[in-house]
């Protein structure tokens, strides 16, 4: 893995309040790149995103 790949891209990221979309969220954030996810909605309750407080990371955008 090429850390310095991923500094500064900007990675549109779909499903991202899933279980898989905030690991991999959390994952693309401490790379440094910028994530801006889109997703219907949260999935499950409790939920890995809003526990995680994943989207103070990211710039996050649920709709249809």
């Amino acid at each position: 893995m090429n850390k310095e790949f991923w500094n500064k891209k900007k990675v549109l990221l779909t499903g991202h309040t899933g279980f898989k979309g905030s690991w991999l969220s959390l994952w693309l954030q401490k790379l440094n790149a910028s994530v801006i996810g889109f997703s219907k909605s949260i999935p499950t309750n409790p939920s890995l995103f809003e526990l995680a407080n994943i989207e103070n990371g990211m710039t996050s955008i649920t709709g249809n």
